[in-house]
């Protein structure tokens, strides 16, 4: 058993947080509810990658990283092996997160387009991520026990955030288990009723808006799947959803769905 000492948190004060959002942060950083994925992140961390053989790996689960009064929420997959899993911050360390974040910094949601490591200084803008795994996966798939089990922190972060009024979704399976918890907060009755594409866009009570994209994976950046330009237009209509009074329609150019 390999035991690794709790690094430091993400650069953002503790102190600064709501009191619900940094209980919130300790209880999954020492989660061991799944313990298949504790086992990997912990092995990754203890053999590393040979770019990497200096640095002390996270191997914890990842929490959710960016602006605690934020109306926009992204969901991902899990934490990438040498990526979050070896720095500790949601999509940051991967060609993943190079592509999310330059993203983001475009479409005004980040104050700086790259993300190397927590200390960095990158904030993000009215936007906040998270995963619907938050512990690193064999294979990059998490089991269906395990997608289950972790979902009791994607709902208790949607609880937390009062001002949300948009979700974009990066992937389909981060988009179904966020339609679990959605069912599970009983903010919607059939996740059948919104199926995920890239570009789909579906209203949700209380004035949110659920919006959806391929996953910015090297598998879908490398071949084209998913394209800067692709990824701008969602944000784009992230942008336009936030701007528009609450209950409206949002005035986007963009191919929409729902």
């Amino acid at each position: 058993m390999v035991f690794l000492k709790l690094p430091p948190g993400p650069s953002f004060k503790l102190k600064a947080m709501p009191a619900a959002l940094i209980e919130l942060r300790r209880e999954l950083v020492q989660c061991e509810l799944c313990p298949r994925l504790r086992g990997w992140s912990l092995q990754v961390a203890h053999e590393r990658r040979r770019a990497f053989a200096g640095e002390t790996y996270w191997g914890l689960p990842v929490p959710a990283f960016g602006d605690q009064a934020a109306r926009l929420l992204l969901v991902g997959l899990a934490p990438a092996a040498h990526g979050a899993n070896r720095t500790g911050r949601m999509f940051t360390g991967d060609r993943s997160g190079d592509f999310l974040y330059a993203a983001l910094y475009r479409a005004g949601f980040a104050n700086r387009p790259q993300s190397r490591n927590r200390r960095d200084g990158l904030r993000l803008l009215d936007a906040r991520i998270t995963a619907a795994v938050h512990c690193a996966p064999p294979d990059n798939h998490p089991l269906p026990e395990e997608f289950e089990r972790c979902r009791r922190w994607l709902r208790r972060e949607l609880e937390l955030l009062p001002r949300l009024r948009a979700v974009l979704t990066l992937g389909a399976l981060g988009h179904r288990q966020f339609l679990l918890a959605a069912r599970e907060l009983g903010w919607i009755e059939r996740p059948a009723d919104f199926p995920f594409a890239h570009a789909a866009r579906y209203r949700l009570p209380h004035g949110r808006w659920l919006l959806a994209s391929y996953h910015p994976s090297q598998q879908n950046t490398f071949t084209g799947r998913l394209t800067p330009a692709m990824l701008d237009a969602v944000l784009g209509q992230a942008r336009a959803a936030l701007a528009a009074p609450s209950g409206r329609e949002p005035e986007s150019n963009a191919e929409d769905t729902g």
